[in-house]
Order: structure tokens, then sequence, then C-alpha cells
């Protein structure tokens, strides 16, 4: 029984920081061209030298997406990129597109490649079809139930990752034309415009400008959206499938989702690992995966093709507000450093999770206004893009994250 990767998304290098210091055993960003994340914040060469840097000392690995449909403009500048991701000394790409595979195995044959979910491989002969071209690890559709995942990892000569968390798309593992259609945005070439998050009415054929809005049980307009995935529940058969890889969405998530959801699915492998007979999920679990930004949760199509129930989704929902990051600790003044996210106040509760595992509920006392080159001054709120600092005889834990209940709606799929 191998024990899978855990692989955790990073959309700038604040984020891939957090990934590592919260258990993910690699890290996947997205370059400046060539990603399925246009409007993500993406990482320069620059950026990805220093990240490969920062993750190799950790003893991690880092794996950079090129995963749109080419156009023949697309390769005119493609081999440089590749040489340079090479010399960043990442440890693969992601790729859905021959094309650039081919690019990739010509320019850098040493570069691994891993095939995305955009290639919708859904058995084993495509499985392995992508290994003949070279490849050493496929992302496997999203559209697979457990026994298919079973079947197709337990009869390939490559690599095999899944995702086990995070959003879905409405289309087949991601290959949409409705964002092109409607607003000339290409969402195979990293552009998507997430129509399908837009509020749409009916309008019938002999009454027209006649507007009928569309319900969802009367908690919303959105009738297209999927539901988030959520596969912590199913750890033991999850690892009983034979994969290499477990993968969390959410390159465009927050520093919270990145930190939280990374640190949940840490545990939950390790505690199996640790005593697979007597492996029980913690109920501390399921309620962490509710602090976070998603939308209502459930197995996607792990269990079985469930059709509707996918679907049966309004809006996104969390019970807490990210409010802070713990950036450093000022010994001469007694001063716990804090970047603002969010509106913070003092004689608020809040909770301050960090990278062991442990959740601890707080009340600031009293906070202080830091701005370079001025005085100090008490305040009772401060606000987001603000450092703030918070009188403690002691440092907080680095990498911590402060946050405030907002909600006690509980949902799990």
């Amino acid at each position: 029984m191998k024990k899978p990767e855990l692989l955790s998304p990073a959309g700038d290098m604040e984020r891939l920081e957090y990934a590592i210091a919260y258990g993910a055993d690699a890290v996947y960003v997205g370059g400046q061209d060539y990603s399925l994340r246009a409007k993500a914040s993406n990482f320069s060469l620059t950026d990805i030298r220093k990240a490969s840097k920062v993750v190799h000392s950790a003893g991690k690995k880092l794996y950079v997406t090129m995963n749109i449909f080419a156009r023949d403009t697309d390769f005119h500048r493609m081999e440089n990129h590749i040489e340079s991701l090479a010399d960043a000394g990442v440890d693969a790409v992601i790729v859905a597109d021959p094309g650039i595979l081919s690019m990739v195995k010509k320019v850098a044959p040493e570069l691994k490649i891993h095939i995305s979910t955009q290639a919708n491989v859904t058995n084993t002969a495509a499985a392995n079809f992508w290994a003949s071209q070279g490849a050493s690890r496929v992302v496997l559709a999203r559209e697979l139930s457990a026994p298919e995942i079973t079947q197709i990892a337990k009869n390939v000569d490559i690599e095999t990752e899944v995702f086990v968390h995070g959003a879905m798309c409405i289309s087949y593992s991601g290959r949409c034309l409705l964002s092109k259609f409607l607003a000339n945005r290409d969402a195979n070439r990293g552009d998507c415009a997430h129509s399908c998050r837009w509020k749409y009415y009916l309008v019938e054929e002999k009454r027209p400008g006649l507007y009928h809005e569309i319900q969802e049980d009367g908690r919303g307009t959105y009738f297209f959206n999927s539901k988030d995935l959520a596969l912590i529940r199913h750890i033991p058969e999850l690892i009983g499938c034979g994969l290499d890889s477990f993968k969390i969405e959410g390159r465009m998530k927050s520093t919270h989702y990145v930190a939280a959801i990374t640190k949940i699915y840490r545990q939950a492998i390790d505690s199996y690992f640790a005593n697979p007979e007597n492996y029980k999920p913690e109920p501390e679990w399921f309620e962490e995966i509710q602090k976070v930004s998603h939308r209502k949760y459930s197995t996607g199509f792990f269990l079985g093709n469930k059709g509707e129930e996918i679907l049966d989704c309004a809006r996104y929902e969390k019970t807490h507000d990210f409010v802070g990051l713990v950036d450093g600790y000022d010994e001469k003044r007694g001063l716990v450093i804090v970047s603002v996210r969010n509106r913070l106040s003092i004689s608020e509760p809040v909770e301050i999770l960090s990278p062991d595992g442990l959740v601890k509920e707080y009340c600031i006392p009293e906070m202080v206004l830091l701005k370079d080159g001025e005085e100090d001054v008490l305040v009772d709120v401060s606000h987001a893009g603000f450092k703030v600092g918070i009188p403690s005889d002691k440092p907080w834990p680095k990498f911590a994250i402060i946050r405030r209940r907002v909600s006690k709606d509980f949902n799990f799929a």
C-alpha cells in the first residue's frame, strides 16, 4: 500500500509557502503563459525560479501548468519558456495538448510530463497511450467512479492522480464553450469568464420582454453550477484505489483555503497510515472545511454518477472570514505583527489556525496600527491592507492564520 502524494495549489508565492507549511508534498503553479488560469496571479519565470528553491529546500516538489489547448501562435516563444522551466529545476510540467507534450520532449527530455485532467483520461487505454508518449503521470478525469479509478490505476504503467477537493466544472473535465460564446473568453485557453455563475432568466417565445427568474428550491438562481468536491470522508477508499497523488483544486483560492484544506487532508492521510485498521475520520475535519469559502459539498462522481445531485447548488458559503496573517514578532515591543485581510476588531472572538494543526480561540485585547515612519496608534478596528501589532509576551506560530466566525450553518454531503 503506497502513501499518496498530497498536491496543493498556489496562485502566488505566499500561497505556495503556506501550502508547504501546512503539509503539502508538492505544489502546482501556473506560469504567466500557457496556463488555464489566466486570471490568477500566476508566476513569472523569476517567481518560478524562487519557488523552485523554496519548495526543494523543504524537500518537496514543484509542478508548473502548461495546460492550454494551443494555437500555432502559442508556439513562437514556447521553446524558451520550456528551457527556462527546466533550468529552474521544476519537477514536472502539466500539459493537455499533444503538441505541447511533443515540444517539451524535444526541448527538455529530462523534464517529467503530467497529463492534465483537461485531456479527459477516462480509461486504461488512454492512460497507457500517454505513457507510450513519454508522460510520467496522468490526472484522471473527474467524471470517474472509485471502481473505474481503481481499474485504471492497477493496469497502467504510469502514475495516476485524482482531484479530491475543490470546484468542479459543469462541462466535461472543463472543456466548456459557454464562456467563449457569451463573453468571447476562451476557457480552454485560460480565460474562463465563469459564465455558468451568472444570473439567468427564461423567456417564453410568445411573451417577449417577460422575464421569468430561474429558482433552485428558493436558494438562488445559478442553474449551471456544480457543487464542490470533498472526499475527506473517503480517504480509505481513495488510498485503496492505488493512486500516486491526491490533488486539491484552487489556484485562485485564498491563502486561508490553501492552508486549511491542505492541513485537513495531510492529517487524514497521515492518520490512516499511522493505524489503518483503527482509522476514523475526525469530526473537526468536517467542521474545518466549512470555514473556507465553498459551494455545497458533494462526492462528485466518486461514488457513482449522481446526476442532478451534483448540480444542486446556488451560492458560495462559509462559516468563517479570513481576517489576517501572522507576519512575525517584534520582541522589543512585545507585538505580534499581523497583515490584515478583512475587518479585524478588538474584543471580538477569533480563531488562530497554525501549521501544527491546532485551532486556538482568542480575543484580541488591544491593537496597534503600524505605519512606517509614524508613531504607533491604538485602534479598535483595522481593515484590509494595514499592518497591526497585537500585544503578546511570546511569538505566535509562524504561518498562523486569523479568522472570525460569521455563520453557524453547517452542511456536508
